[in-house]
């Protein structure tokens, strides 16, 4: 058995981290592969961080494409075979004429989960302008989707399986930067990495707009360090890359920032 309650301590997702170990447990008990639904980033953060203390189980996370935020995990035992081929995901294509009448990610989220189905069987969804959008979902959705999503705000759609191969990805616009910091205090950091002022962005922190690796930090003084992903509701993300030590003990931080 695992040890479920030591695995959950100082968990914040704590429901979602519970039903993922109980279905890891499922994965050592049957010698089977199993499936979670789709996992926002933090939750997605919080399962890998948990999993990577276990030696029994094994797992791999895939949302339909590379910079998928909301991922799908298959868990299964160390000694099983696992690969991105087992994580099951479907694309649907949303397509209707929305050059009158815009539509956002969150009109098409709120008419797909106005069908009937939870969010947690839904992923990523990529809006197109005024073409519609691609959405990810369970592959059991599918059909129940071709079926029921048949209008977005005012706009008249039809919906259909796609190939993933057909996903119209856009890469993340990026930006590279170099700063030389005192210290690496997140307010530092990401203060140099989005371009505002140290008082400024030490309010985004206090008032809880900030995550670390997908983490709330509401502690100006936290220490990041390379690899590390600070995102900021409305701003975008900032990866913390290389650092070196400067002759006069500072801190010469590559960051990337996207947005």
């Amino acid at each position: 058995m695992l040890p479920r309650e030591e695995l959950l301590k100082g968990v914040e997702n704590r429901d979602s981290i519970a039903r993922v170990i109980d279905q890891a447990q499922q994965a050592i008990k049957t010698w089977e592969v199993v499936l979670t639904d789709f996992l926002s980033p933090p939750e997605l953060a919080e399962t890998q961080q948990v999993f990577s203390r276990l030696t029994e189980v094994q797992t791999i996370a895939w949302g339909g494409y590379p910079q998928a935020e909301r991922q799908r995990v298959a868990i299964a035992r160390a000694e099983i075979p696992l690969d991105l081929s087992q994580v099951i995901v479907a694309a649907l294509d949303i397509s209707g004429n929305f050059l009158f009448d815009t539509a956002t990610h969150r009109d098409f989220l709120g008419a797909m989960l106005g069908t009937g189905i939870v969010r947690e069987k839904t992923g990523d969804i990529i809006v197109l302008g005024e073409r519609g959008a691609q959405a990810i979902v369970v592959p059991e959705l599918v059909e129940f989707l071709e079926m029921n999503l048949q209008q977005v705000r005012s706009v008249p759609v039809k919906t259909q399986r796609l190939e993933l191969s057909e996903l119209k990805i856009r890469e993340p616009k990026k930006k590279e930067l170099t700063t030389v910091e005192a210290s690496m205090r997140l307010d530092a950091i990401a203060s140099a990495g989005f371009g505002t002022s140290r008082s400024k962005m030490a309010d985004m922190i206090d008032s809880g707009d900030v995550r670390v690796n997908w983490k709330e930090v509401t502690q100006a003084s936290t220490q990041v360090k390379p690899g590390d992903l600070i995102a900021i509701r409305g701003k975008g993300r900032l990866e913390v890359g290389e650092v070196a030590v400067t002759k006069k003990e500072r801190y010469r931080v590559q960051l990337t920032r996207y947005v």
